[in-house]
């Protein structure tokens, strides 16, 4: 039986994931005036579905499974999840041209989960969509 090295693909991942994230949580406090919290700021990649084949061409295995989502943001395993409402922001892009700039997403739905896995991997939803209407 063929192994699967892991740990290689996992760090080869890692090393795209070069803009930095913010996953941010709405809460609102006792005098009714939300603030949201951070729950993680760091490295991440957000990838529309073709970003997603990008990254399935270059390492050369189909790592994101058949999805729906138009956009999805990559953190490291390290990361904490994401929960769905959750807001996602570019803190800084690598990529000079990647109009990102005052753009929102909402997690459409929990991180997902699998027996193994390379990376945290969060579907999202633009501002505009059903989470950001508040349906």
């Amino acid at each position: 039986m063929p192994t699967y090295d892991t740990t290689t693909r996992q760090a080869e991942l890692e090393a795209l994931m070069v803009d930095t994230v913010r996953i941010s949580r709405p809460r609102t406090g006792g005098d009714g005036a939300s603030s949201p919290d951070t729950v993680y700021e760091g490295p991440g990649a957000l990838l529309s579905t073709h970003g997603q084949l990008l990254v399935t061409q270059i390492l050369g295995v189909d790592w994101a499974g058949e999805s729906a989502a138009w956009y999805q943001l990559l953190t490291p395993l390290a990361s904490p999840p994401a929960e769905p409402g959750d807001h996602v922001t570019v803190v800084a892009a690598a990529n000079e041209t990647a109009a990102f700039e005052g753009r929102t997403w909402y997690a459409e739905a929990r991180t997902q989960a699998s027996t193994w896995e390379l990376a945290r991997v969060t579907r999202l939803d633009e501002q505009g969509g059903t989470l950001g209407q508040g349906l």
